[in-house]
């Protein structure tokens, strides 16, 4: 594929899978995928509180014109997270309220977007969670074309569209498509021993015991002594 396009179909994931990565969230998503897919802390939630989660609307744009965010909306399907990359660094602010406004009516998930954002306090005010790599109030264009739903990368990831896209307030996880079924079961699994761990250290057992971390640092060559004068 060459030249600028926009792919109007893609193939998303089963909803469910999607749902249950949502839960889980971005720390147990990335351990579940093998520390993988994670964003760089560069991409952060103008909000407090807020978890997406689904399928990745791809946007490539030239750096300080927003126009194929524009032409993205049009392909947004519910549920969907729109994932903006530029081709060269930019920190604009590409999108704001009015953008929000348009995608909120097509009951799109929120905003991935690597660049900045403008407009926060009413983004806030609506409830559009936007993760970004800029606040910034300088203005854009729209001149120069791009693409919509072509890979990408995000915050350091590669991104393909319908892959999988979890934000919460730790950052952004990406999971390819083809793994989303397998990563979920992990990430569901973890959820589960989680549970007994967090009981037994409630219980008061020590996560230096429970992970056997004492044994471990022994191997190490690390000594416990009862004062500095022993060391």
């Amino acid at each position: 594929m060459t030249g600028p396009v926009i792919v109007r179909e893609i193939e998303r994931p089963d909803p469910e899978i999607v749902s249950e990565l949502r839960k889980a969230g971005v720390a147990t998503v990335h351990e579940a995928a093998g520390r993988t897919g994670l964003m760089g802390p560069s991409i952060r939630p103008i909000q407090d509180g807020t978890r997406i989660g689904g399928p990745a609307v791809t946007v490539l744009c030239p750096p300080g014109d927003n126009m194929m965010i524009h032409a993205a909306v049009e392909v947004v399907r519910p549920g969907d997270v729109l994932v903006v990359a530029t081709t060269s660094r930019s920190t604009d602010g590409m999108f704001g309220e009015l953008l929000a406004t348009s995608l909120r009516q097509r009951r799109c998930a929120g905003l991935v977007i690597d660049s900045g954002v403008r407009d926060v306090s009413d983004l806030r005010d609506m409830g559009f969670g936007v993760w970004s790599a800029a606040i910034h109030a300088q203005g854009t264009v729209k001149a120069t074309p791009g693409s919509v739903n072509v890979a990408i990368v995000c915050g350091g990831v590669g991104v393909h569209p319908g892959d999988v896209v979890i934000a919460d307030d730790d950052g952004v996880v990406v999971v390819p498509k083809a793994r989303a079924p397998e990563v979920s079961e992990a990430a569901i699994e973890r959820l589960a021993r989680e549970v007994e761990t967090r009981r037994r250290l409630q219980a008061g057992e020590l996560g230096l015991d429970f992970y056997r971390l004492r044994e471990r640092l022994q191997n190490l060559g690390v000594r416990w002594v009862d004062s500095p004068d022993d060391a």
